[in-house]
């Protein structure tokens, strides 16, 4: 069984769409592209897809992943390039690699967002978030299945700052820039977030939520979202990894010589 992982992205007016629209969407693209699919035991047996840690509907996202299983070895790069073929455009399949490693979900530790607050004038937006990371704690809550919870969503965040309109990301997308939606001759103030993935998730809309709470910050628009990355996030310099990454290298790294196995096992001299 080969495993393949594969990176794509939520673009344009296809943001709206839900984790289990796509689902729907990828599988169709499977059957279209006639992909020899490895499937599940039971009654009612499933095409082996795994997928980590989707972004919330109503985001955007240039670094979704997921994992699919094949009874027949395929290129990863012609997989992708068929496989993106049959999906909407806006649901695009950006990198493929051969799983080499374990453990894949444990590499999603942390995600990079940018929020764009359209309408908002950068300086009172700056001000809110210097207030929000001077809290020791941001309690927010969320309606969950079973009923409100209240959880901090300051310990979660890395990072929190006001960019340059010139520092924003311009995702390509068929439907035009998605940071570019909505009002474009106002004010307007764009965030780079960093937060760890920890449980309960905080989400770009806790942090949100919390700026109104320290700051009363309420943006008049809904903030346009977009995650620009996930992977394992690296304490030393403070980014978020490829996660990809781990794969490639396995493929490209050279074999481990017998040199050092030789010399445990080489009788010193006498």
């Amino acid at each position: 069984m080969q495993r393949i992982r594969l990176r794509y992205t939520k673009r344009g007016r296809l943001r709206f769409t839900s984790h289990r629209d796509f689902q729907r969407a990828f599988e169709r693209a499977l059957r279209r592209a006639a992909v020899p699919m490895a499937y599940s035991a039971g009654f009612t047996p499933h095409p082996k897809v795994s997928y980590a840690n989707a972004a919330p509907t109503g985001t955007g996202s240039e670094a979704e992943y997921l994992e699919i299983a094949l009874t027949e070895a395929r290129d990863p790069e012609a997989l992708r390039a068929l496989l993106d073929e049959s999906l909407p455009r806006g649901l695009d399949l950006t990198d493929a690699v051969e799983a080499h490693t374990s453990s894949f979900a444990d590499r999603l530790t942390a995600s990079v967002w940018e929020l764009r607050l359209d309408r908002v004038e950068p300086a009172v937006a700056k001000e809110a978030v210097d207030a929000f990371l001077a809290a020791g704690s941001v309690e927010v809550q969320r309606r969950t299945k079973s009923g409100m919870r209240a959880f901090d969503a300051r310990a979660a965040v890395v990072r929190l700052e006001l960019l340059d309109a010139s520092e924003a990301s311009r995702p390509s997308s068929p439907e035009g820039n998605l940071m570019a939606d909505g009002p474009t001759e106002q004010p307007c103030a764009i965030l780079r977030l960093v937060v760890r993935h920890v449980t309960p998730a905080v989400r770009p809309d806790d942090v949100l939520s919390g700026l109104r709470a320290v700051a009363d910050l309420a943006p008049p628009v809904p903030a346009a979202v977009t995650r620009l990355a996930q992977g394992l996030f690296d304490e030393e310099n403070g980014t978020v990894t490829d996660p990809l990454a781990p794969d490639r290298e396995a493929v490209t790294a050279p074999p481990k010589a017998d040199g050092a196995a030789a010399a445990a096992v080489q009788p010193g001299p006498a």
